[in-house]
């Protein structure tokens, strides 16, 4: 690694390509999780997507168990493991076994469920959304305007449905709550101590991660623990995020802030090769946003183009996927990190071929300087 350079880390959607299966992507993660860690990235976290054609990692925990039995000496983590749809007990069980059997290398990122917002009543007005910020540009880095959504559209409520039956836990409750599960200070009613195996003990390392300068941020803050700031998703509000957290921030677990930011990134030999490789992941975004799930990733010859309403509801993801050859790739991130302050880097890539995943993490971690 480059005294100059942050640490470098892979988020894995664990995607499915067409004509693939969940079978062959989990695998490919297994592969992709085992070559990370021999070229130096610092750790290996998987997101929580659920009712998803295009991605099969929504047990998290689980496959981090799994992934933990692949490698040696990757931190294995969440990114995030939802507070809405566990119960902190579950949670903190889960991820102490990982960290009890495996030397202690898990990250539990914690993060807050997107609840929807129940139906208008009938006959009321129509409740008017504020006016999206403009795009702008701050030292170098794109702050697209957002792109509004309706988080009660298909599989969203589904989802709710099936997950969020019981009484969710107020954040900043449920995170104190593993907290003191994890460190032997839970206690019952009566105040009669309760050992959690096997999260007592477990060295399991826990983060929380938010989308914007809201709840998520100012707990971590509050709490002293480290935080993951989303530009890859929500890039518009990343600096919103990290500056509440450092506002917030007290000495707890960590005695000085400490800041992951996440960025989409697509490395091939030539810049040329990386826009053709890219292609189909316009679609792959809209997908989501339509509210139906992710479609299995396209072939880039199988991509189909969008129409210009399509291309404007994804433009925001488009812009700030960092696609190119690997000078290219570098010189955006070293402004991601300049401008939010980053003390690590967590990388994101998804295309339809295995191999091309892979080489885009091997391109950039000797571009970047990343050593094993």
């Amino acid at each position: 690694m480059s005294d100059t350079r942050v640490p470098l880390s892979v988020l894995d959607l664990v995607p499915v390509s067409s004509g693939s299966d969940s079978r062959e992507a989990l695998r490919n993660s297994i592969d992709l999780a085992q070559r990370a860690e021999a070229l130096g990235y610092s750790r290996y976290w998987l997101a929580e997507h659920h009712l998803n054609p295009g991605n099969a990692g929504s047990a998290s925990l689980a496959f981090c168990a799994v992934l933990a039995g692949a490698t040696r000496t990757i931190r294995l983590g969440t990114a995030a493991t939802l507070l809405g749809q566990w119960a902190p007990l579950q949670i903190a069980e889960a991820a102490g076994l990982v960290a009890t059997l495996y030397d202690g290398r898990m990250d539990l990122g914690l993060g807050r469920t997107l609840t929807p917002p129940p139906p208008p009543a009938p006959g009321s007005p129509a409740v008017e959304r504020p006016t999206p910020p403009p795009a702008s540009t701050v030292d170098g880095l794109l702050l697209p305007s957002p792109v509004a959504g309706d988080p009660r559209r298909g599989r969203f409520g589904l989802l709710a449905e099936l997950v969020l039956r019981r009484p969710e836990t107020a954040f900043e409750d449920g995170v104190t709550t593993i907290l003191r599960q994890l460190d032997g200070t839970f206690t019952d009613a009566e105040g009669d101590p309760v050992p959690v195996l096997p999260a007592v003990g477990s060295g399991a390392a826990v983060w929380v991660h938010g989308s914007s300068g809201g709840e998520s941020a100012r707990v971590a803050g509050r709490l002293g623990l480290p935080f993951g700031a989303n530009y890859h998703t929500t890039p518009w509000s990343v600096l919103d995020a990290v500056a509440a957290y450092r506002a917030a921030f007290r000495p707890g677990r960590i005695a000085e802030p400490r800041v992951i930011v996440s960025a989409d990134v697509l490395v091939a030999d030539t810049e040329a090769e990386a826009e053709r490789i890219g292609r189909g992941f316009d679609r792959w975004v809209l997908s989501v946003r339509a509210g139906n799930g992710t479609i299995e990733y396209p072939a880039p010859d199988d991509a189909v183009p969008l129409t210009p309403a399509e291309q404007a509801q994804v433009q925001d993801r488009v812009a700030t996927r960092f696609v190119g050859d690997p000078a290219r790739v570098v010189e955006r991130l070293e402004t991601l990190q300049r401008v939010t302050g980053a003390d690590e880097i967590l990388l994101t890539t998804s295309t339809h071929a295995h191999a091309d995943r892979v080489r885009s993490y091997e391109l950039l971690a000797e571009a970047w300087g990343v050593t094993a």
